[in-house]
């Protein structure tokens, strides 16, 4: 089975797997190679997978899962690898933490954005 884990800038996961279990917004749900077709929504959670290397963990943020025959395909927004549970956990939680903080800046630089534009609006329309 192939699983594909894409990211807006690049690929994260591309190899042949044995199993793929992953948290979807319906549950946490096991991928073999012969299961039915499925599409699902996805939001935080935890994407592990088996293959000749082993198991390996990724945490997943916001995305959509597809399998479809012998492809498992996800498109997700951010994904943070990790080797094991543990060592996972405080990763995930800083890199989703610095995105978070990211986001929120973003958002007050558009908010000032929009005010100085409403402001100057507002006194082009007043008379001089």
């Amino acid at each position: 089975m192939r699983l594909r884990v894409l990211l807006p800038t690049h690929v994260e996961v591309d190899e042949e797997v044995s199993k793929v279990i992953v948290e979807t917004v319906h549950g946490s749900m096991c991928f073999l190679p012969r299961h039915l077709d499925y599409v699902s929504v996805l939001g935080s959670g935890l994407l592990s997978y088996e293959s000749d290397a082993g198991e390996t963990f990724l945490a997943v943020n916001d995305g959509i899962l597809v399998k479809c025959g012998a492809d498992v395909s996800l498109a997700v927004a951010h994904a943070v690898r990790g080797p094991n549970l543990g060592e996972l956990r405080p990763s995930m939680e800083k890199t989703f933490r610095e995105l978070a903080e990211r986001d929120q800046a973003a958002k007050g630089a558009l908010l000032r954005l929009e005010a100085d534009f409403l402001q100057r609006a507002v006194q082009l329309d007043e008379p001089i």
